[in-house]
């Protein structure tokens, strides 16, 4: 296909390249550009512009005779009046214009299919990366040990990782060490307790004793918020319950089988076990810590370094991508970008009831929770600080911890500062907030005091 085709006329056909004239798909593209509208020796920064309203485009009308009747019915004018109010084109081609000598631009990502790797997705299909000069190749990935062993093998240049896994990783804990910084947050709440349909009665976490749950991984907000949440109902999750390991895409597959009672899992499986009447949604996790870390997006410290104007470029993709996410009228066309096979690879109406929040619960009523997922890229020192309390509370790591050094060098957040400000994105001008978990209120400074309150505990 050319992406110097324009998007915006029905008389083109967007799709693979159909003419077989020409020796590779850069000289079909080449001869497209000197013959059509828009010479490429006499504006390229119309071209790039072509290129990537072509890639946003076809991500956003991906049968190609929706596009045509749709700019039938709305004109040219209107349906680039409306593209541009969904994207930051201009901010993009801005963006793009800045950027310096790329030292790598072949990258391989690694992700996990849940909603949590929606920015760094949504950058691929939205032209995201091929406008900041990179050739990106988003590796769909069995699981998270699976993820954590790519990176430390090399294989991935950077990947979507559970938030506490950066830290964990560079601590050495459960792996060897790898020293690893945290770029962006990729998504803030967005996960649920799901109990299996037989369950509806049991309402009450008392009545759990003997339940097995899943969580994706061991070095997961899931555990750690799975845990809080039991043991604030008096329950030990070491001893009253079992918790396993089951990789998400298993999870429904295991509710269903009568293998689990229940998971803290991430989205879309809570809403897929409802639209697949084997499970409930016991509670949204926004209940247990609103505004809490799920997934961020971890890189390899010296690929940073090595890297420098790669790592930028990276970043600008990923945060224009998570500022188009935040926005609620977007969300219904990230549940169609995200939809198919080689992402998410689930019914559009299960990513719609999970991105916009409005849901079916599986208990007879449906739910209006605009905010049950969202996309705060900020990396919150305080977050950093709250997972390495749980770690140490559940006897994960041992002795004294330097929370604050280790939060500091895991998370890059002076770099999100200027990044966010790059596209116009707000971003606090603290990095350690106060915030409360199940009415507890966590103070980052006083860390050791607030693992020591806690009358069940391992360490």
């Amino acid at each position: 296909m050319s992406a110097f085709k324009d998007p915006f006329s029905d008389g083109i056909k967007l799709g693979s390249c159909s003419c077989g004239k020409h020796a590779s798909q850069a000289a079909h593209d080449a001869a497209q550009a000197r013959a059509a509208d828009l010479p490429i020796e006499a504006n390229e920064e119309a071209l790039n512009r072509r290129t990537l309203e072509s890639a946003i485009m076809r991500a956003v009308f991906p049968d190609d005779g929706e596009r045509r009747r749709f700019l039938r019915a709305v004109g040219r004018s209107t349906a680039l009046a409306a593209l541009s109010s969904f994207f930051p084109l201009g901010a993009l081609e801005a963006m793009a214009q800045e950027k310096g000598p790329l030292e790598k631009k072949d990258l391989k990502i690694g992700f996990i299919p849940i909603t949590c790797a929606s920015p760094l997705l949504m950058a691929d299909p939205l032209g995201f990366y091929k406008a900041q000069g990179l050739n990106v190749q988003v590796v769909k990935t069995a699981g998270w040990a699976l993820i954590r062993d790519k990176v430390l093998n090399r294989e991935y240049d950077a990947s979507h990782m559970l938030a506490p896994m950066p830290i964990a990783m560079s601590m050495g804990i459960g792996s060897n060490p790898m020293p690893l910084n945290v770029a962006t947050i990729q998504n803030t709440n967005g996960q649920a307790i799901t109990l299996h349909v037989k369950h509806k009665d049991k309402r009450d976490p008392k009545q759990w004793k003997g339940f097995k749950f899943a969580v994706p991984f061991e070095y997961s907000m899931h555990n750690f918020l799975l845990r809080y949440y039991v043991a604030e109902h008096g329950l030990d999750p070491d001893k009253d319950i079992q918790i396993r390991v089951v990789p998400p895409p298993e999870m429904v597959a295991n509710l269903r089988a009568g293998n689990l009672d229940g998971y803290l899992g991430p989205d879309p499986f809570n809403q897929r076990a409802v639209f697949d009447e084997v499970g409930f949604i016991h509670i949204l996790s926004k209940e247990i810590w609103d505004g809490h870390p799920c997934c961020s997006f971890g890189v390899p410290a010296d690929f940073v370094k090595q890297n420098p104007n790669t790592f930028a470029a990276l970043y600008r993709a990923i945060l224009t991508a998570a500022k188009m996410a935040r926005d609620p009228k977007n969300r219904p066309i990230m549940a169609e970008v995200l939809s198919p096979p080689s992402y998410l690879n689930q019914p559009k109406t299960v990513l719609e009831q999970v991105l916009t929040g409005k849901f079916a619960d599986g208990l007879g009523s449906v739910q209006n929770v605009p905010t049950r997922a969202d996309f705060d890229p900020f990396p919150w020192y305080s977050m950093a600080v709250w997972i390495l309390s749980q770690m140490k509370r559940w006897g994960y790591i041992k002795g004294d911890v330097n929370y604050k050094e280790i939060a500091e060098r895991v998370y890059l957040l002076t770099d999100a500062r200027k990044r966010m400000a790059e596209i116009d994105m707000p971003a606090p001008k603290e990095g350690y907030a106060k915030f409360k978990v199940m009415g507890k209120e966590f103070d980052p400074m006083k860390a050791e005091a607030y693992v020591n309150s806690f009358a069940l505990k391992r360490s």
